[in-house]
């Protein structure tokens, strides 16, 4: 006999459960249906592009973790590791066909070769929403409400929503003459809410040639602890006399009046200059969506402007904004927070196989009410029904039909309600109306 192959999942990597399948599942059916509201259509490409596609897109952080290889005809790839550059190319390459501004989402796995933690692996689905196109701050303000949306119908109200814009922040060190360091303070800026102020502080000086002075006053740049409108009048005046700068905080107060004249307030939606988003394509607007109640997981919600990313595929301007819902992410803080309910199938009803004899009379009763609307699973083996009942129980099914000789001759069948054990007699008639009817108010 051949040796016994050890069954076990790569680090970083997983299986899926049909209960987290279904969470996951219906997730991404909430996202889609977001999306589609404000007018986004679905796009898909491949898993794998040229390495030049994606590579020094990202960060060196991000070049380190992907996963590359050369394929058969010696062509160097590389796993995608995000959706944004590959839709850059795509956008690229079929701008023409689609016309602009282009409202895209895309649901699919990507790959990154990172130390895998809690909430944080190495293939994982992003949930990405982006319009390519036009720089109007009307998108930005979109993709705010966008966000704000689809943690709503996803069941999330104690959320924020940090927002920032590159522009405050670049334009306050080019002010400050530190432009030529302003990757490696915007990194050390982003670690603010894990090492604090002291180590950013130290790498700040580390990495730069910013001088203590200068620190201390990038640090009172990113300082939170005011207001949404009380934040944009301080930032005023640090960034003054330089344009970008001044655009930028411009940028932010009309994000900032379209939200709260939308009912979007700052205990939704905050200003966070301490925000700077570790990749290096964006330019503009930036998004973090933390969960109050577990903020340790991280942002489950991000993204920003990127107007010069397609600018390496194309002489045409096809500046963007979007961002991507953490979908696994999302799904650990879930069950962190208790707030999934044990499914293990889509199904919602149970028609119990009690006499074999009977089978088309099941297979005919399943099939009315599927066309009703109703998931129906007919019991494969004409088992004890204690055994069938235990088994719909769990499987998270509402209702179990139950139905004999008896029962078929004076064309009465049995529900019993798995909730609350109740059972109820209900006539089946030939369309099974009222079982259809009997079965959706327990449903309810």
């Amino acid at each position: 006999m051949p040796e016994i192959i050890k069954p076990r999942t790569l680090s970083g990597f997983r299986d899926f459960l049909p209960e987290t399948m279904m969470l996951r599942e219906w997730l991404i059916d909430t996202a889609k249906q977001v999306y589609r509201t404000f007018g986004f259509a679905p796009i898909d490409t491949p898993a794998l592009e040229y390495f030049e596609i994606l590579g020094g897109k990202g960060s060196e952080e991000t070049d380190r973790q992907m996963y590359q290889f050369r394929d058969h005809g010696d062509r160097h790839v590389g796993m995608r590791f995000d959706l944004t550059v590959p839709l850059a190319r795509y956008c690229a390459q079929h701008i023409n066909e689609l016309g602009t501004p282009f409202k895209r989402y895309h649901v699919a796995t990507v790959w990154r070769g990172e130390r895998a933690q809690a909430g944080r692996y190495r293939e994982f689905m992003q949930c990405d929403f982006d319009t390519i196109g036009t720089t109007s701050i009307n998108s930005d303000i979109e993709t705010a409400l966008v966000i704000h949306d689809l943690m709503r119908a996803l069941g999330f109200d104690r959320f924020k929503i940090r927002v920032n814009n590159r522009k405050v922040l670049n334009g306050f060190l080019a002010k400050h003459g530190l432009t030529d360091s302003s990757v490696a303070v915007l990194r050390a800026i982003d670690k603010l809410d894990k090492i604090g102020k002291l180590l950013v502080a130290d790498e700040i000086k580390q990495t730069t040639t910013a001088s203590d002075a200068q620190v201390e006053q990038i640090l009172t740049l990113v300082d939170n602890d005011e207001s949404n409108r009380n934040t944009i009048e301080k930032l005023k005046p640090l960034v003054a006399d330089n344009e970008l700068g001044e655009q930028g905080v411009h940028e932010l107060s009309q994000l900032i009046a379209a939200t709260e004249a939308l009912g979007i307030h700052e205990d939704k939606l905050a200003i966070d200059v301490s925000i700077a988003r570790g990749l290096d394509y964006y330019t503009g607007t930036i998004f973090e969506t933390t969960l109050l109640d577990l903020p340790s997981i991280g942002s489950v919600c991000s993204g920003g402007r990127y107007d010069n990313l397609a600018e390496l595929f194309t002489k045409q301007q096809l500046p963007g904004i979007g961002a991507s819902l953490g979908l696994d992410r999302l799904l650990a803080a879930m069950e962190t927070l208790e707030m999934v309910q044990s499914i293990r199938s889509p199904a919602q009803v149970l028609v119990a196989l009690f006499d074999q004899a009977y089978l088309h009379d099941y297979l005919r009763l399943a099939a009315k009410l599927r066309a009703a609307g109703i998931f129906t699973e007919v019991y494969p083996e004409a088992k004890k029904i204690g055994q069938q009942l235990k088994y719909a129980d769990r499987k998270g099914y509402a209702c179990a039909i139950v139905a004999g000789a008896d029962e078929f001759a004076q064309r009465k069948i049995q529900i019993k309600h798995l909730v609350t054990g109740e059972q109820f007699q209900v006539p089946y008639e030939t369309d099974a109306a009222e079982i259809v009817t009997k079965l959706r108010e327990l449903m309810d």
